[in-house]
C-alpha cells in the first residue's frame, strides 16, 4: 500500500541465485559483506540485487504487520534500539577530541582509531558490568530488594568515569592482586546527592 507492490517474477527468476547465496554465507564460504561490496561495486543492479531487494520488502512487510498487532513486540524492539543508542551515546561521549570527527587520512590509522574506541567503550562496560553485579548481589540480600528492577539496569552509563579532565593513577594493591574497589554504602549514597 505504502511502496508499491512486490516483484514476484524477479524473486521467482533469480530464487535459485539466493539460495546459493544464502548456502555460500551459511557455509563460510563467502562473507556477507563481501557480497554486498560486490553487488554495489557493479554499475547497474543486476537481476541478483534486485531480487534481494524485493526479498527485504517483503521481509520488511511481514515485521511492520507483526509491529502493528503485538504491543510485546513494540516493547522489546524499542528496548533493543533503546541499547543501541546509550552504547552510542557512551562513544560519542569517549570520543570526545576533534570532535568526533575521524580524520586521519589513511584507512588502517582510521581503522585503528575506530578500534581503540570500541576499546576504551568495552572495557567501560566490563568495568561497569562487574561492578553493578557486586553491587546486585550486595543488595540482593536486603529484604526491600525487588528482583524486577534487574532488567532495567544497563552498564552503559559514564556518568561516574572522567573522561576529561586530570587523570591520576594510584597503585591499589588490592586492585593489583585482583580485588575490588570497595562499593559505597546504599543508605550513605541515598542520604547524600553528592557522590563519593
Amino acid at each position: 500500500m505504502i511502496g508499491g507492490s512486490i516483484h514476484n517474477k524477479l524473486i521467482e527468476q533469480q530464487f535459485s541465485e539466493v539460495l546459493r547465496l544464502a548456502a555460500s554465507i551459511q557455509q563460510g564460504t563467502v562473507t556477507a559483506s563481501l557480497i554486498l561490496r560486490k553487488l554495489g561495486a557493479y554499475p547497474r543492479q543486476n537481476s541478483l540485487a534486485l531480487a534481494l531487494r524485493e526479498i527485504g520488502r517483503v521481509e520488511r512487510t511481514l515485521f511492520m504487520l507483526a509491529w502493528l498487532v503485538d504491543p510485546a513486540l513494540r516493547r522489546r524492539v524499542t528496548a533493543g534500539l533503546n541499547k543501541g543508542e546509550a552504547r552510542n551515546s557512551l562513544a560519542r561521549a569517549v570520543f570526545f577530541n576533534r570532535l568526533g570527527e575521524i580524520r586521519d587520512r589513511s584507512f588502517e590509522n582510521q581503522q585503528h582509531r575506530a578500534n581503540g574506541l570500541n576499546l576504551v567503550v568495552a572495557v567501560i562496560t566490563l568495568w561497569n558490568t562487574v561492578y553493578l553485579e557486586r553491587a546486585t548481589a550486595l543488595l540482593a540480600k536486603s529484604t526491600a530488594f525487588d528482583p524486577a528492577l534487574l532488567r532495567h539496569l544497563s552498564p552503559l552509563g559514564w556518568e561516574h568515569v572522567n573522561l576529561t579532565g586530570d587523570y591520576t593513577w594510584r597503585s591499589d594493591r588490592r586492585v593489583a592482586k585482583g580485588g575490588f574497589r570497595p562499593l559505597r554504602n546504599p543508605a550513605s549514597a541515598l542520604a547524600s546527592p553528592w557522590r563519593t
